[in-house]
């Protein structure tokens, strides 16, 4: 299985982690990368969620390309290899399971 998309339209931090805290995610935290930014290929050994606060992030798996947007939500399954990319400044948070 790769990784799952919901378009949440949440954008607040506090409720975000509010709602990550409540399903059990740990190492809770918001992250910002500027634009250009690009991650190689990767995995991690959890199972991972991102949630787009501003700004965009392509995450590519599989050969497909996952465009992200404020309010997006995007889960990945531990050790699955996906590389991303920053197309404009953006800012997420973060949290394994």
């Amino acid at each position: 299985m790769g990784s799952i998309v919901e378009q949440t339209g949440v954008t607040s931090e506090t409720q975000i982690r509010r709602i990550l805290e409540k399903e059990g995610y740990f190492n809770i935290f918001v992250w910002s990368d500027t634009a250009g930014t690009h991650y190689a290929e990767h995995t991690h050994p959890h199972h991972e969620v991102r949630w787009i606060v501003s700004g965009s992030l392509q995450i590519i798996e599989n050969g497909v390309t996952l465009d992200l947007l404020p309010g997006d939500r995007m889960e990945s399954e531990a050790n699955i290899p996906h590389s991303a990319y920053v197309p404009e400044d953006v800012r997420y948070i973060c949290g394994s399971k």
